[in-house]
């Protein structure tokens, strides 16, 4: 499994990366839209829909919606954001009502479990914001510098992917105090704290070898802390569904990784917080 694990990123990643940089905007957003498109074919696992092709229909109408009136202009986007922050708040107050839904389980199943338009919902307030929000870092300052927002997308990749590892080994090493243990019984205290040291470390770096100007040392520190939490919940939220649906993985379309969904649980909490404070703050 961790050779499959290893062997998968080492071709993902170069991809991703790629994908990122040279892709030209139009392609980008769909490209993402198909990313998301999967994710939503995923979570029809959690919806006990009657049939996974009708429970599509709701989410491709929304993304495609969201298509149809975002600019797949890059230059129009960047000048539109302002009005379009709307969604990313929807992102960032939905990621606060999941995580308190994580940290209760299994009690708070009771609220949400047995309702097939809620999961519905649940699905479109993850997987939405999630797509505004890469395309809106993507986008900033496109007019001046085309890559700059293709840096500030991989310094949020770079962020997640820090906190994952800072995580496992800080917990592995001094995880003693469980922070959701009837949803991930492994995630620690002890191992967010390590994760979000290595993160903010790796996203000070990041920023200042990417040239990507933060208002300063503070709003940094912020942006990135509070990204960070996002991703582990993130990861925690898709775990409760998995659990309450009784399923191992979201998918297996990625060997030794799972599914799509597994593979961006914490990014889809992470890009709509990050993306919030950056337009925000700097």
């Amino acid at each position: 499994m961790l050779k499959q694990r290893i062997i998968t990123a080492l071709i993902l990643a170069p991809l991703v990366i790629a994908g990122i940089f040279f892709l030209p905007f139009p392609a980008f957003v769909y490209a993402l839209a198909a990313v998301t498109l999967a994710g939503f074919w995923e979570w029809t696992q959690f919806v006990d829909a009657k049939s996974r092709l009708g429970a599509m229909l709701v989410p491709a109408i929304a993304l495609g919606a969201s298509i149809a009136i975002m600019p797949t202009d890059a230059m129009t986007l960047a000048v539109m954001a302002p009005s379009h922050q709307l969604m990313l708040l929807i992102g960032g107050v939905w990621w606060l009502i999941a995580s308190a839904l994580a940290v209760t389980y299994p009690s708070s199943t009771s609220l949400w479990s047995k309702s097939v338009p809620l999961k519905y919902i649940f699905g479109l307030l993850t997987l939405l914001p999630f797509f505004w929000s890469v395309l809106m870092l993507r986008a900033v300052n496109y007019a001046e510098s085309p890559y700059h927002g293709a840096q500030l997308v991989l310094l949020v990749c770079f962020l997640v992917w820090s906190a994952d590892t800072g995580a496992y080994f800080s917990g592995k090493q001094f995880g003693k105090h469980k922070m959701a243990p009837a949803v991930s019984p492994k995630k620690t205290i002890e191992g967010l704290i390590g994760g979000a040291a290595l993160a903010v470390l790796v996203t000070w770096g990041g920023a200042a070898i990417m040239d990507i100007p933060f208002s300063g040392t503070g709003s940094l520190l912020v942006i990135a802390v509070l990204s960070v939490i996002a991703s582990v919940f993130g990861d925690l939220v898709e775990s409760m569904f998995k659990r309450v649906a009784g399923i191992k993985d979201s998918g297996n379309i990625l060997p030794g990784h799972g599914g799509i969904l597994d593979r961006i649980d914490s990014l889809t909490a992470a890009f709509p917080v990050f993306a919030l404070l950056y337009l925000w703050l700097v």
